[in-house]
């Protein structure tokens, strides 16, 4: 690996570790104190997005707590080990200079997941699918 790949990727893994550090804070104080950043788009049309509940699910998960974590958001709480594999191996392959996941994944895979996310939001906000909205604090 070169000097230049090695600094790009240390800065990168820098950058990770700080992201990840404010989230956690985050996540923690927001705990703590109940104060959270609102949705935007559930505050103008007093419906449920596709990420509504993501910042109370991720403060479960830290807590150990998974039942709730998938109270508060299912899809998203489902799809965050895939997130995280595709995370690792991106960091991997970068280090070694391969082509990560990100970049192999066929779009019709992407396409496929934001349609699902897309039809996820959509239900959400049925009264059939009543179970999918966020738990309320």
């Amino acid at each position: 690996m070169t000097a230049k790949a090695n600094r790009s990727l240390k800065q990168q893994l820098l950058a990770l570790g700080l992201a990840v550090a404010f989230c956690v804070i985050y996540l923690i104080f927001g705990d703590m104190l109940g104060v959270y950043v609102p949705c935007i788009f559930r505050k103008i049309t007093h419906l449920y997005c596709p990420g509504c509940g993501i910042t109370r699910m991720l403060a479960a998960i830290l807590t150990g707590d998974f039942y709730q974590a998938l109270r508060y958001n299912p899809l998203i709480c489902i799809l965050l080990p895939l997130a995280i594999v595709y995370l690792v191996d991106y960091l991997i392959n970068q280090a070694r200079g391969r082509k990560s996941l990100l970049v192999r994944t066929p779009n019709w895979v992407w396409i496929l997941m934001i349609v699902a996310l897309v039809i996820y939001g959509i239900m959400r906000n049925l009264s059939w699918f009543k179970y999918l909205a966020p738990t309320e604090v």
